[in-house]
């Protein structure tokens, strides 16, 4: 955003004689943002439930053309960087703004090959969970509980403490969110290898056991890194939001990533390829979809057809392009084509992409109905979706926390359109 303001508005109230007038500033790419704050000051705030039409901040990560369909990290577009890049790289460009060279890129990826273990006292902290606990709780916990043992990195004024509290989050995610399902599975933990890639590591930590190595398909290597990739950042949604509305009162990183983590788990948000999936179970068969699709039509049906279409995304979701050849490459390379549930997922695809109805709604398919159906044909358990996204997310978390701890930045503290009793005395 500009330090000076192109343009002003003028509102004009009721009874009021002289207009109130508002400086509009414009950012880099994208609409005009109105400054509303001095109506504090005239006795009115605004009044915008979900903050829909809201910028709270300012920020040069991330930016979303939701009508045109474009996703922008530091300028980057997304289909670029799912081409051409990968997940760490796109890691460090999150993080610090540019895209490594040679050099960089090797020290960021030693660096975080070497904080990929987690404190040994970790491991008892995982006997407090119940076996059958979901593994979101258990990421929640333990990332907040992260804090108890890295004190030499929580002061949020050192810029060299966020920086490495940022390797460590970003190294440790996936070690701890594989020793989530790992307990779930009453199976040991697996210590990570720094001999692997990131997205290896973790399909290893999830899979390999003492007795029994994993051997890691490059196919699915690669499709795990693409899923990291497509989830790193995306603006100010709810739980970026969180964060940094966690972060404004000088809670340490590890406890605003937490709150993240939290906000994430709700399945409006990071659950939704989940419900991707309980959807199709309720489907039942291919033979059930055209029942099913009928009830999405119908608007006093509760049912709806999940992993189509998106808030942000009037058009088609640009990461869902991606995800859908990464999606298809999966399932020739597992050789899964006669698995019922799958072979439903493709139908509701194809329907979407033909079907008037969901052309004209713009329904595409977006990124979780593709993630959701890889992480099942991998074999992952529906209940670790939403714990492979927040490792995704991690990045873009902590990039937007640091960006707001690194310049002047206050509380977050919405107002709210008080429409309760007025004061009234306590009965004699």
């Amino acid at each position: 955003m500009t330090d000076q303001a192109t343009k002003h508005a003028k509102l004009t109230i009721d009874g009021v004689s002289d207009p109130i007038e508002l400086p509009i500033y414009s950012g880099s790419v994208g609409p005009d943002v109105i400054d509303v704050g001095k109506l504090t000051s005239q006795g009115y705030f605004t009044y915008d439930p979900g903050f829909v039409s809201t910028a709270s901040c300012d920020s040069e990560i991330t930016y979303i053309d939701g009508d045109n369909g474009v996703l922008l990290h530091r300028g980057y577009p997304i289909e670029q960087l799912a081409e051409k890049s990968d997940y760490l790289e796109l890691c460090y460009l999150l993080l610090n703004g540019e895209l490594p060279n040679s050099a960089e890129s090797a020290d960021f990826v030693d660096t975080i090959k070497h904080h990929t273990m987690v404190n040994e006292q970790l491991r008892s902290f995982f006997k407090g969970f119940s076996p059958n606990a979901h593994p979101m709780a258990i990421l929640c916990g333990v990332v907040g509980a992260l804090s108890a043992f890295y004190h030499d990195s929580t002061d949020i004024d050192n810029a060299e403490h966020r920086k490495i509290t940022a390797h460590r989050l970003i190294a440790k995610m996936p070690t701890l969110a594989a020793m989530s399902y790992k307990h779930a599975q009453g199976q040991p933990f697996i210590y990570p290898r720094n001999d692997l890639g990131y997205a290896e590591n973790f399909l290893h930590m999830m899979f390999a056991t003492p007795c029994e190595d994993y051997q890691v398909s490059p196919t699915i290597a690669k499709a795990m890194d693409r899923i990291f990739l497509l989830h790193a950042d995306h603006e100010q949604n709810a739980s970026t939001s969180t964060v940094r509305l966690a972060g404004s009162t000088g809670a340490n990183p590890f406890a605003s990533i937490a709150a993240g983590i939290a906000a994430l788990w709700g399945p409006s948000h990071g659950g939704a390829n989940e419900a991707v999936l309980n959807m199709l179970d309720e489907i039942g068969s291919v033979d059930n979809i055209p029942e099913y699709i009928k009830k999405a039509k119908d608007k006093n049906d509760p049912f709806r057809i999940m992993g189509f279409g998106h808030r942000v995304y009037k058009n088609y979701d640009p990461r869902a392009k991606v995800m859908q050849q990464t999606c298809h490459e999966v399932l020739e390379e597992l050789g899964v084509e006669d698995n019922p549930v799958l072979a439903m997922a493709r139908e509701l695809e194809r329907i979407a992409l033909e079907d008037e109805y969901f052309v004209e709604k713009r329904l595409y398919p977006n990124v979780d109905f593709y993630s959701g159906i890889i992480l099942k044909a991998i074999g992952i358990p529906v209940e670790m979706f939403t714990v492979i996204f927040a490792t995704g997310r991690t990045p873009g978390w902590i990039a937007h926390w640091n960006e707001m701890i690194s310049g002047p930045y206050k509380i977050g503290r919405p107002r709210q359109l008080y429409k309760g009793y007025t004061k009234r005395d306590y009965p004699n």
